[in-house]
């Protein structure tokens, strides 16, 4: 990164991360925000500052508008390895304009390669910091704020079977699901039968959807409000566009030849949608699965946190609360102390196969 060399910030980095202390969360938060303001307090190298506004008035120029709204977003070399979950631990800002708001916010995502996150999970895995790469890319945003957004999996989630595609939806901006602060509506559609031409839409199970992220008008960014009960009461997507978004999601898998995870988002004044972002599916690695864990607890207690994320598991130990629900639990429930579970293990290749096909209305 030129910001390092220019500002001198490698070494002074490197020492910082070797005198932390993993196993004690407060050094953690402390060393990274000391890396962090490192990094924003630098300097730009001035043909970095000079090709980001290029850059931008071009953008300006193409869509006709003095100072085009955009998303300044993230992108890490390891995020999209196959089999580690990088995915989210840098950060991206919505509905930037300006040159000097994009300077401001490109040099956050530049520090964002230092999250407390980000710092731990390198940490764990082994990872060099220094050979962890980052770029910044800057796009037009799409309107989906006045329409829906959300994420595909071209494999399901949780069993890891290949021939489904689960598509999740809510209203607005694709944040709030990113970052499972909502519960969305998610539609499962059938690969083969949707290549013999049918429209298999297996199940549509509506999401309570209660905030969306819209734009800010007056301060800019982004802010949440509540969603109207009229559209709560019915599916962010119709059969047209899931179906759609069923096909561009089995050419991206096609493309790659693994499972995907894809980012989508609808603008609501065009009336179109866009594949915003595609990575590996990292759930389950592409590995063919014999085998299905069922995971049950088997007493109760109030949980303490809860929330939503990819996959089915119970996880035990003193790993962050908020790793485990971001990379592991599918309705994430972190419980104080310890409770007794049990885990079912199918084979699925002793399953007696069905004599009848998948039939279709």
């Amino acid at each position: 990164m030129g910001l390092l060399l220019l500002n001198k910030l490698k070494e002074r980095i490197k020492k910082i991360i070797e005198s932390l202390n993993r196993d004690d969360i407060n050094d953690l938060r402390r060393k990274g925000e000391i890396i962090r303001s490192l990094i924003i307090s630098g300097d730009y190298p001035l043909d970095l500052r000079e090709n980001i506004e290029i850059a931008y008035r071009k953008l300006c120029e193409f869509y006709n508008q003095g100072n085009v709204d955009v998303a300044v977003r993230s992108s890490a070399t390891a995020e999209d390895l196959p089999s580690y979950s990088f995915a989210g631990q840098q950060d991206t800002y919505l509905n930037v304009r300006g040159i000097e708001n994009i300077y401001y916010y490109v040099k956050r995502c530049f520090a964002s390669l230092f999250t407390d996150r980000a710092i731990a999970y390198r940490e764990d895995n082994g990872f060099d910091h220094f050979k962890v790469k980052i770029s910044v890319g800057i796009q037009k945003m799409v309107r989906s704020d006045l329409a829906s957004s959300g994420v595909l999996f071209t494999i399901h989630t949780d069993s890891g079977f290949e021939d489904f595609i689960v598509i999740e939806s809510i209203y607005g901006l694709g944040e709030a699901i990113v970052r499972g602060e909502e519960i969305p509506d998610e539609f499962i559609v059938h690969k083969r039968t949707l290549k013999d031409g049918y429209k298999p839409i297996l199940m549509r199970k509506m999401g309570l959807k209660e905030h969306k992220q819209v734009y800010d008008e007056i301060h800019g960014g982004t802010k949440s409000i509540l969603v109207r009960a009229n559209e709560r009461n019915k599916f962010s997507l119709n059969d047209e566009e899931i179906l759609k978004l069923s096909k561009w999601a089995m050419l991206i898998e096609e493309h790659y030849s693994r499972p995907m995870d894809i980012e989508w988002a609808k603008d609501g004044i065009e009336n179109e949608i866009y594949i915003v972002q595609a990575r590996p599916e990292t759930i389950h690695k592409g590995v063919k699965k014999r085998t299905i864990e069922i995971y049950k607890l088997k007493e109760r207690k109030e949980p303490i946190l809860k929330g939503i994320a990819i996959g089915n598991k119970i996880a035990i130990g003193v790993k962050n609360a908020l790793d485990i629900l971001l990379d592991i639990l599918k309705e994430g429930y972190i419980y104080e102390g310890y409770l007794k579970y049990e885990v079912e293990e199918i084979n699925l290749e002793n399953l007696r196969r069905p004599k009848t096909k998948i039939m279709m209305n």
